[in-house]
């Protein structure tokens, strides 16, 4: 059985409130858990960051140390350019093209899919995207996929965060059909833990580590102070996913 962590929504933006929420699910995570002992894979889906700013990436890649392989996927709030100036400076691509990345394990592969579009808040899975996971998908051989993305394809019941979904999700439904490895889509965004399907296909959010966001009948405001960070653990035995949703005080 394989082990993917999950977690989302970090917004680093270097107060120590926001960083003692991320350190302290780090540590269950490497400490509590293991770390790469008993975890395959880390999946940082989106919003690293609150403003996008190189400086906020130097304090996310300062923490986010543990010895677990990691995908760390944009969101919303993230940036391109500002993310690539730190953790990959020398790269000649161009910076404003989707950061898409992708770990083939044994038994695995896991999608890092970039649903972000540069200056708005809704996302989209393009199809130089989709192009590049079908590459992916072909080369991985007979292993189960996971993908991962930020921005939901659905509507999740928060009237805000549906206003600011993927766009049209119709090309990512089409995709997901026609590659029957894929056992599960996982992403963010919403700040909240939710089951689902897409395309006939389980699709999971992760909590937010950050905060978390109301549900309508929850109350008035669109933050929900009162929650501790969280995190999705998804169980892969063989075709079937499992997960298991997490809070850290």
């Amino acid at each position: 059985m394989l082990v993917v962590a999950q977690i989302s929504d970090l917004h680093f933006r270097g107060d120590t409130e926001h960083r003692g929420r991320i350190l302290a699910v780090l540590d269950y995570l490497q400490n509590r858990c293991g770390g790469a002992a008993n975890i395959d894979a880390l999946l940082v889906t989106g919003d690293l960051t609150d403003e996008g700013t190189a400086e906020q990436y130097r304090e996310a890649a300062d923490a986010l140390v543990t010895d677990i392989p990691t995908l760390t996927l944009l969101g919303n709030h993230d940036d391109r350019a500002a993310y690539r100036s730190v953790t990959a400076p020398d790269d000649a691509a161009d910076p404003y093209a989707p950061v898409d990345t992708a770990l083939l394990l044994d038994d695995l592969l896991v999608l890092g899919l970039d649903s972000s579009i540069p200056g708005r808040n809704d996302g989209e899975l393009s199809e130089q995207t989709l192009a590049w996971a079908d590459e992916q998908i072909a080369a991985a051989g007979e292993r189960p996929v996971i993908v991962s993305f930020h921005h939901p394809p659905v509507k999740v019941g928060m009237p805000f965060m549906d206003s600011i979904a993927q766009l049209d999700p119709t090309a990512f439904d089409a995709f997901v059909r026609r590659h029957p490895r894929i056992i599960g889509l996982v992403c963010g965004h919403i700040h909240s833990p939710s089951a689902t399907a897409f395309a006939e296909v389980p699709l999971l959010t992760a909590p937010g580590v950050s905060s978390t966001l109301n549900l309508p009948f929850e109350g008035d405001d669109v933050l929900n102070e009162s929650q501790p960070a969280g995190m999705a653990f998804h169980l892969i035995d063989g075709d079937r996913l499992v997960t298991h949703f997490r809070s850290v005080i």
